[in-house]
């Protein structure tokens, strides 16, 4: 019963009525910029950007089998144009085959985002406010770009989530069998899927940026130690491993509160590593994936916690073996364990180190904060203090081990490098020598695939670990804790130095430890460019590898160089959730430095980075489903990615075909009229196979439409030099980047016109050393392109010329 008092209803008497109250929608939050044409996009609403991309650069598969066996239908045989039962065919059913990658790293991606956000509004509250620092004002360039919502509070981040989490199902429905047969809708699916991951990645490092107080936008973070030799041995060890610091964080905050912090050895593994650093600076990180079995063999936990993405499946085993309780966190990887919720921490304790039980599944943090100091001191101490580090017994167990050797080759035929492991072994047996086997510990992955061939059951990984003990337990180096987001004040320092292309380029190595030589080759690349004076931005794995790998004097790359995102700075955002932060900084460039407005406005911003921003990403070691979902989101916002060998087995890149002249064209604002350019950049995706195809097509790749001659000039340079520092002479398409002779390279413009002259037949005025006429000279630098109709039309007011 309501009774009506001047204007207004009291209630009188309110019985079986629920009330709800949804998001208040504050009327500021409506006008902090004009929406743009694709708030929330669903898979239709980029599809037209899409295919301008996929019509410049096509899709290329590389199939690793012809057959599809996707369903009960299969197997399924697509060579020779045939179809499969459902009508599929070959190349549609790789890139049905690249769709269903990215989703998965995309779901991996975003689930970790829900989970981490629910978890912290339950913690903090929804209300709990985004704070960058203060010289972060475009907060979340992503999600304003893509959602089109200006997050001020967690609880404002489920907004974004719920966008992410409806693409990504209707993504992966579109996989199903009988749906689409395009190849190119299964691309734009692949692209859209994979824009929503990096929704999910800036979601999720925002998340704990501000709930866990992780360094904010800090160009100056502390240098943590980092490698397999960084634990005292006569501490306790804690060791976590995976992609979510939310189990992590309590262990360190028990023992901060215990004021035992100093008493024990905290140290990480992949992604849960760096940003245990960010949180805590005392946290040290052993390395990569593929330093798991060799810290596990090695001994070296007393306890070990787990919790989702990047773990090796077989953890709980390998585990067992060294006797090293594990504690499972996630319900993405509960690895059959007992849930040990509802025990008392004492009785979880007791279990884990008497060995009744070799493992629990346990995700509540602040349990797990107590339980995991405790087993491993108790464990330690059960141990005497003291523990096996040498991965046998003794020097005879080792030979004993070595000379069962009968090399079949099994290991060698199975091994993703192929390494020689026969070759050592043999050369061990007769000499006893060891050194042929500790040269391969650089290059192994500790996959164990070979331990699975081996006939004779040799343990090969302790053997490779064991003949480069020395090496390997004296490796040690420095990595830079994940700063997180650019400044503001950053991008408007390097906008204008970026676009014009007097900072030749940004370099982005993110990605897995899948390298095809040893470790030190990812620091020798970006080195290269760091001494040139390009901008060098880095998370997750090769961030990691960076850090272990010293020069002469014994420095790493971060003791080298700043930290700040600026020439020849190297900048460390943090873990892979971090590389938002990167695609992040483009985004920025084009809104910060060319006032071009993000809220719902992607395809506008992506043409402009494609066609203005000289970014590359980089990834050397391309492994997980996650590196392809993040390589496809850059793709989609223009940015060119360069994959080592490996990464063709994600069976699909984005190549160009400069010789189909029809592709290279934009639409020039200021004459409005629709013009020829040279193709730059010429791949979206592309594999190489050395370190120095790598460092070639880096450079190359930088070169944008609108570079200024000055920019163009620039980076040229480094183009030419790079390919006659490692290939011995000029690359063969250089010539097709020159407009005029203002592109030329200072120091070589005499040599090059008499090269365009000769061998190419452009026309030189001499006297003026001018180039008169030349059969690429389409247009003259400093006009302002797009490739997409419907922004042309924004800025011209007119309908975009056929």
């Amino acid at each position: 019963m309501f009774e009506l008092k001047k204007g207004a209803f009291v209630v009188d008497e309110l019985r079986n009525v629920s009330i709800r109250i949804g998001k208040v929608v504050e009327e500021e939050e409506e006008v902090w910029e004009e929406a743009g044409p694709t708030p929330k996009p669903g898979i239709l609403e980029l599809r037209k950007w899409d295919h301008k991309l996929l019509e410049r650069y096509e899709p290329f598969y590389a199939p690793m089998q012809d057959f599809c066996n996707l369903c009960t239908m299969g197997p399924c045989d697509l060579s020779m144009n045939k179809r499969g039962a459902c009508g599929i065919d070959l190349k549609t059913a790789k890139a049905r085959l690249v769709t269903i990658a990215c989703c998965i790293g995309a779901s991996a991606h975003t689930a970790h985002a829900r989970h981490l956000v629910d978890h912290l509004i339950e913690e903090f509250g929804e209300d709990f406010p985004i704070d960058l620092g203060g010289d972060v004002n475009v907060e979340a360039p992503i999600i304003r770009t893509v959602v089109g919502i200006k997050p001020k509070t967690l609880g404002d981040l489920r907004e974004a989530l719920n966008w992410a989490e409806k693409e990504i199902v209707k993504v992966l429905h579109s996989t199903h069998i009988g749906n689409e047969e395009s190849l190119l809708d299964y691309e734009s699916k692949a692209m859209h899927v994979s824009m929503a991951d990096h929704v999910g990645m800036e979601v999720a490092d925002i998340a704990q940026i501000v709930a866990y107080n992780f360094p904010k936008a800090e160009p100056d973070t502390p240098l943590v130690d980092t490698g397999f030799g960084i634990v005292d041995k006569s501490k306790p060890t804690i060791v976590v491993v995976g992609h979510n610091v939310m189990y992590a964080r309590p262990v360190a905050d028990y023992l901060e509160e215990m004021g035992r912090i100093d008493d024990f050895e905290l140290a990480g593994l992949c992604c849960t590593a760096h940003d245990m650093t960010r949180y805590n600076a005392k946290a040290k990180i052993f390395g990569p994936i593929s330093y798991q079995l060799r810290v596990i063999r090695a001994g070296i936990p007393d306890v070990m916690i787990s919790d989702e993405q990047c773990i090796r499946a077989d953890l709980l085993e390998a585990c067992k073996k060294m006797g090293i309780p594990l504690i499972a966190t996630s319900d993405a990887a509960a690895r059959g364990l007992p849930d040990v919720s509802d025990w008392p921490v004492e009785k979880i304790v007791d279990a884990l180190v008497s060995g009744k039980l070799p493992g629990v599944f346990l995700p509540i943090p602040e349990k797990v904060g107590q339980v995991a100091p405790l087993v491993a001191e108790a464990i330690f101490k059960k141990h005497g203090g003291e523990r096996k580090y040498k991965f046998f017994e003794s020097d005879e167990a080792l030979m004993e081990e070595i000379n069962k050797c009968t090399q079949c080759m099994n290991c060698v035929f199975t091994c993703p490098h192929s390494l020689r492991v026969d070759q050592g072994m043999a050369h061990a047996q007769k000499t006893g020598d060891l050194s042929k086997l500790a040269q391969l510990e650089e290059q192994c992955l500790a996959c164990m695939k070979c331990e699975q061939a081996c006939p004779k059951n040799i343990k090969i990984i302790n053997v490779i670990m064991r003949a480069n003990y020395d090496r390997l337990y004296n490796k040690t180096g420095k990595t830079r804790v994940g700063r997180g987001p650019i400044q503001d004040t950053e991008i408007r320092k390097v906008g204008q130095p970026i676009v014009f292309g007097q900072i030749p380029g940004v370099i982005a190595a993110v990605g897995c430890i899948n390298f095809p030589d040893e470790m030190k080759s990812i620091r020798e690349i970006l080195e290269e460019f760091l001494k040139r004076r390009y901008i060098v931005v880095t998370s997750g794995c090769h961030a990691m590898d960076i850090g272990m790998i010293k020069d002469e004097e014994g420095k790493t790359l971060y003791e080298k160089y700043p930290g700040n995102f600026d020439a020849g700075g190297l900048v460390n955002t943090g873990s892979c959730v971090a590389n938002s932060h990167i695609a992040g900084a483009a985004i920025k460039i084009a809104n910060i430095f060319a006032m071009r407005p993000l809220r719902g406005n992607y395809a506008e911003i992506a043409d402009y980075v494609l066609n203005r921003v000289g970014a590359v990403g980089f990834s050397w070691g391309p492994y997980s489903h996650k590196a392809a979902s993040i390589a496809t989101g850059f793709n989609r916002l223009g940015v060119p990615v360069v994959v080592g060998p490996h990464g063709t087995k994600y069976r699909r890149a984005y190549i160009g075909k400069p010789w189909k002249k029809d592709k290279w064209w934009v639409y020039d604002i200021k004459s409005r009229q629709k013009v020829f350019i040279e193709p730059a950049p010429d791949s979206l995706l592309v594999a190489v196979e050395t370190k120095e195809e790598a460092i070639v097509q880096l450079a190359r790749l930088c070169i944008r439409p609108n570079d200024t001659n000055q920019g163009r000039q620039i980076k040229l340079t480094h183009y030419i030099e790079l390919h006659q520092k490692y290939f011995g002479d000029l690359p063969d398409d250089w010539a097709v980047y020159v407009r005029s002779e203002a592109d030329l390279p200072l120091k070589m413009r005499d040599q090059l016109l008499k090269v365009l002259e000769e061998q190419y037949g452009w026309k030189i005025d001499w006297d003026k050393k001018k180039i008169v006429e030349g059969p690429v000279r389409h247009f003259d630098a400093g006009f302002n392109p797009t490739i997409v109709e419907e922004v042309y039309e924004k800025y011209a007011g007119e309908k975009a010329p056929r």
